[in-house]
This record gives C-alpha cells, structure tokens and sequence, in this order.
C-alpha cells in the first residue's frame, strides 16, 4: 500500500467520533446500488470492518437508516438483506447525478426560491434552514432561500424525508423570472450575500490538500501496490468526503463563482482518482459482497456510467 492512502485510511481509524450512518449511506449510494440496492448484513459488516467500524455499532447505524426510511429489511431463513426502499433509492440516484456527473450543471439563468410564507415555530424553521443549507441553498434573510439549479420537488421530497413535511405548508417554491442577459450586478451581490463561499472554499482546499497526494503517487507508480481491499476503502472515503462537500454546494455555474474557485479543482481530481481505483475495488466487491442467499450481486450496466466521457491515462 502507498504511503498516503495508508496515511489517509489510519486517519479515517484514529477518529475518535465516526458517523457511522453517514459512512454506510455513502456506502449504499457508492457501491451497493449499482448492485441491485441490497445487500446481507454480514457483508457489509466485512466491509466496512477494515475501517475499524465495530459490528455493534454498523448494526445500530444499519437499524437507525430502517427506523428513518433509507432501508428495509428481508428476511432469507436466518439471514436478513437490507434492501433500499424507494424513497431511499429516489434519493441516492438524485445524489448520484450531482456526484458523479461529468461536468457542473448548466445554469438557466433562472433563481430557485423557496419562501416561507406561513408561522413556524423557532426549532421547526431551524430545522428547516439546516436541512436546506445541506442541500445547497444559500439565505437572503430568515424567509427565503435561493439555489440556481436545484430540482424543487427533489427538494421538497428531500424534505419529507428528513421528517420536515409539517413545514411544507409554510412553504412557497417558485422560480424567479428568466434572464437571458449576461451576469448582472443584482447577480453577483445575490451570491454573495446567500453563501458564505469562503468557508465552502477552505474545505475545498483541505479536500485537495488530501487527496492530491494519492493521486500523484498512483500516476507516478501505477496503483503503487494497492490491494483490491484497499482501493475499495480508499474510494468509499473519497466518495463520502466529496459528497459532504458537494451536499452544501450550491454548484454556481461558472459565471457566478469567485475567481480560482477550488471546486472545479476538487471535482477533477475526485473523478481521476475514482476512475483509477474502480476497477480494482470493484474487484473486491465480487470478491466480498453478497446477500443473504450466498449469491454475489452484479453491476446493473443500464444504470448511467460514473463520472462518463473521462479517461484518466490520458492525464500525466
């Protein structure tokens, strides 16, 4: 193993707090849905195990994720899967196109908004205004917020899953009107008084400052001795990194963002980097993913491909 992926996988160990939830969503959303969205708790729990995740806490994590709706359980003799339910599987695949896509979404020139028009009491409006920021939507005051390109009933939906569907009465989505004109000032002062860029910008950095090491090593030295197992921990880590980043990301469209924005940067070196451990992780998925039946689950070929039209032995 090179020495920064083992730099990067002891740091992961040596955290004294793990959002272990967090980790298997990322999990589910990364390597478990194109497999059929299901897998046997016993493996998941092998997988996750060179993490240093202990069983008790991935069956307490796995449980919770039941109790919240992200999955169900099916029950095979004495073994159970866990299976993602619909709304669980609506809301990886709407992930998945921010995460994965090839390149940062068009803008339409046209401001989401969604305006809290009705009462709410301080904690449910507070909830509320977490749960949006999560999902990349900047504030302009205490009742209304702007995105430039969010799908408004993913948002809505998002919403209800995350047990906020007692505010949407309060709630007004709508769409400002369209600009077809270049970038105006009323623009640039909206941006910059929705998003506090800088902090984003800072963890963009950090991201880059983590990763770059890798990548340059493994373009140096081709896989520099990764095993399968460790090229399938080092992705996980790196899927569950960005997309932290990319779920409060309002993903402005490159006219709207400050100069040297580290995002894009952030977004290349995620998907050459993903691109050269796939296979070898993938590798370790058949190796070591399986459901409750003993079968070992395939890639579904007719889901889109992850971060397409990229070749990543065309960079030096």
């Amino acid at each position: 193993m090179s020495n920064t992926t083992q730099q990067r996988l002891d740091a992961f160990r040596q955290q004294r707090r793990v959002q272990a939830g967090s980790l298997i969503i990322t999990a589910f959303g990364d390597a478990i849905l194109p497999r059929g969205g299901r897998i046997w708790l016993g493996s998941l729990i092998r997988l996750l195990e060179p993490l240093e995740l202990n069983e008790r806490l991935i069956r307490t994590s796995v449980f919770r994720l039941a109790k919240e709706e992200w999955l169900r359980t099916e029950t095979i003799g004495r073994r159970a899967d866990y299976v993602l339910t619909p709304s669980g599987r609506r809301r990886f695949e709407e992930a998945s196109r921010h995460i994965y896509a090839g390149q940062a979404p068009l803008w339409d020139r046209r401001w989401r908004l969604i305006l809290v028009v009705g009462e709410l009491e301080p904690k449910l409006r507070e909830q509320l205004r977490g749960a949006l920021f999560w999902q990349g939507f900047g504030a302009l005051g205490a009742d209304c917020f702007v995105h430039p390109s969010a799908e408004l009933p993913s948002v809505l939906d998002a919403l209800i899953a995350e047990g906020l569907a007692p505010a949407l009465g309060a709630l007004l989505p709508l769409f400002a009107a369209d600009s077809r004109s270049a970038m105006s000032a009323s623009d640039a002062d909206l941006v910059s008084r929705a998003w506090d860029l800088g902090a984003l910008a800072d963890a963009y950095s950090e991201f880059v400052t983590l990763y770059q090491p890798i990548l340059d090593e493994l373009r140096r030295d081709h896989m520099a001795g990764l095993s399968d197992q460790d090229a399938f921990l080092l992705r996980l880590l790196l899927i569950h990194d960005y997309r932290r980043l990319l779920l409060r990301d309002p993903e402005l469209p490159e006219v709207l963002q400050p100069a040297d924005w580290p995002g894009q940067q952030a977004r290349l070196l995620c998907k050459e980097l993903y691109k050269r451990l796939e296979a070898p992780s993938n590798r370790h998925l058949d190796q070591e993913m399986c459901l409750a039946d003993g079968s070992v689950p395939v890639v579904d070929r007719s889901l889109p491909e992850r971060f397409p039209q990229y070749d990543p032995l065309k960079k030096t």
